[in-house]
């Protein structure tokens, strides 16, 4: 079955980058547009950006220019690197593959001011 496992994530200060990890196993990863969602406390699941399996990319308007997709099809892996991180960037943040219903646990990001 579809297994995904996010990682990278943690505290920093505001200003500061993280570079989030997702590996997946159990589907044709090369073949999958892979994105990136977050849930901060309180708020609605959201969505941040998603890579297709053509390489083309696409970001929410809250983290363009600041944040980067990117894929390595050898290893499964989908990253998010992240840069100039805010308050409101806290939350936790899950990969999903864009044909599949599973989700990951997620990994938690916390932005201090």
């Amino acid at each position: 079955q579809v297994q995904l496992v996010e990682s990278g994530g943690g505290l920093v200060q505001s200003g500061g980058s993280l570079r989030l990890s997702c590996v997946v196993s159990g589907i044709i990863f090369s073949r999958q547009a892979m994105l990136w969602y977050r849930q901060g406390p309180g708020k609605q699941l959201e969505w941040v950006a998603t890579i297709f399996n053509g390489g083309s990319k696409s970001y929410a308007d809250s983290v363009k220019g600041r944040f980067t997709i990117s894929r390595d099809n050898a290893k499964n892996t989908v990253y998010l690197q992240m840069n100039s991180l805010k308050p409101e960037d806290t939350a936790v943040y899950y990969c999903k593959a864009g044909t599949q219903a599973t989700w990951g646990q997620g990994t938690q990001v916390t932005v201090s001011s």
